[in-house]
């Protein structure tokens, strides 16, 4: 009996669970979070370090699609004595979640979705390739929801940017990682009309 007794729970958390990636990304909640790009540091005297930081903030004008901003700042240096590259850049992005009948997901638990953006964007090093301007991206992602408000996600994405500086146009392949917090609009304002 008490075996039972353990066991009804997890049961009825494990097929809670199962929902989680629907209730989020439904018309009228909003997305708040970001993502870590293209981390690298040396571990040497003199070696390469870059960072990445793009905070996001979305809302769900339909089930399963998102339009939002984001902000975009980077950080790097080339060995030692080189100066240092720096990113940054405004824009828009949108986001479709795949539905469970579109792709069958390989954890209960998550979706597959699709991003892109554009926006005001500039890559500047002295004496290296330097381009400011358009700025844009799209890619496959997947996040998957460790609670009924947070998901963790990844994200690999295409990047360009072309516009004015000493070359018209650079282009990378980016590996993401961050997390979203997902927050239906009706406790937003309940939050905030009790401030």
């Amino acid at each position: 009996m008490r075996r039972i007794k353990l066991f009804l729970p997890m049961l009825a958390m494990t097929f809670g669970l199962g929902n989680l990636a629907q209730a989020q990304i439904q018309k009228g909640n909003l997305m708040v979070g970001g993502s870590i790009t293209d981390m690298d540091f040396g571990l040497k005297k003199g070696q390469s370090w870059g960072i990445g930081i793009t905070p996001k903030l979305g809302y769900f004008i339909k089930d399963n699609l998102a339009v939002g901003g984001y902000v975009n700042v980077d950080i790097s240096k080339q060995g030692q004595g080189s100066t240092t590259r720096t990113g940054y850049g405004v824009g828009a992005f949108g986001r479709y979640y795949a539905n469970k009948e579109d792709i069958n997901n390989l954890l209960k638990n998550g979706r597959f979705f699709f991003e892109v953006n554009a926006g005001l964007e500039g890559a500047n090093q002295k004496g290296e390739p330097t381009t400011n301007g358009f700025g844009f991206g799209l890619g496959p992602g997947y996040s998957y929801f460790i609670t009924p408000n947070i998901g963790l996600e990844a994200l690999v994405k295409y990047n360009g940017l072309t516009g004015g500086g000493n070359e018209g146009y650079q282009h990378d392949l980016s590996f993401n990682v961050g997390f979203q917090i997902y927050l239906p609009t009706s406790k937003v304002k309940n939050r905030l009309n009790n401030l």
